[in-house]
């Protein structure tokens, strides 16, 4: 009887370890809601109030790729009535909705982002920050995986849209102005801990299990798995090297410069800080 609980119990163990997956591919479905970004009623006339895009993520145990899938063919839903695609592409570039590559090494603790800027590359050096999720008993099925759901709480990012709608005349708010206290969100998060890496879309991760899920500020960005692949290619996962090394405050610097030149004094503020 000893004997065929051992081998019971060995099997399983066998059966969980042949289960789980050190590497691969997950296709997103990233779907955002712009109005949420947006609160000008005058800008939103301009735009749909959804903007989705597909995006992969790449990785092993200890290293993840994401990045944005190019619509080459797809039609640009900012080009709209009234001229407003040329502002909306601009506030997609400036606002995060679409950025570059965001390779991610757990094991040293670094992050790199790919990002253009007036015709230059620039490699924005972070490190990866503690994430304190709390994870929750809820589990559910996406894509045939079991996943575990996980929460928590982060400080929302301050952006000021309204500005495009005041007028070249108006100014723009003072650099001594206190900033207002940030507001706080939730990100609910799902992740299947068979797939045994801490990434996830963007800058999220860090849980016992890839995310395929996840929910940010109660539908502003809604990430979806749509696939997942057992593969990766080893030459997907190489750290960016090409492009001018900056930390985040230098190139935040660096947008707020160029977003200055192309608003003059009617121009928004943003706040162009990560997520962590």
């Amino acid at each position: 009887m000893k004997r065929l609980l051992f081998s019971l119990s060995l099997l399983s163990t066998c059966i969980v370890a042949f289960a789980q997956q050190k590497e691969g591919t997950v296709v997103f479905e990233r779907k955002v809601n712009l109005y949420k970004m947006i609160p000008n009623e005058q800008m939103r006339s301009m735009m749909p109030e959804f903007r989705t895009t597909k995006h992969i993520l790449l990785f092993s145990d200890s290293i993840s790729v994401f990045k944005l899938v190019p619509e080459d063919e797809a039609p640009d839903p900012f080009d709209g009535q009234g001229g407003g695609g040329g502002i909306m592409r601009m506030i997609s570039r400036f606002g995060g909705v679409d950025g570059g590559d965001l390779y991610k090494n757990f094991g040293q603790t670094k992050a790199i982002q790919t990002q253009e800027l007036g015709g230059k590359t620039f490699l924005i050096v972070d490190t990866i920050k503690p994430q304190p999720w709390k994870l929750s008993m809820e589990t559910k099925q996406i894509l045939g995986y079991n996943c575990h759901k996980a929460t928590r709480k982060m400080p929302a990012p301050m952006r000021v849209m309204s500005a495009f709608g005041r007028g070249g005349g108006a100014p723009p708010p003072s650099d001594t102005t206190k900033p207002a206290a940030p507001k706080e969100m939730e990100v609910v998060a799902w992740f299947a801990d068979v797939l045994i890496s801490p990434v996830g879309p963007e800058n999220f991760g860090q849980l016992p299990g890839a995310i395929l899920e996840l929910n940010v500020d109660n539908g502003a960005t809604v990430f979806t798995a749509k696939e997942v692949k057992k593969t990766v290619e080893a030459k997907e996962l190489k750290e960016p090297k090409k492009g001018k090394v900056v930390t985040q405050a230098e190139y935040g610097k660096l947008m707020q410069q160029m977003m200055s030149n192309f608003g003059g004094q009617g121009g928004q503020r943003m706040d162009f800080r990560s997520h962590d």
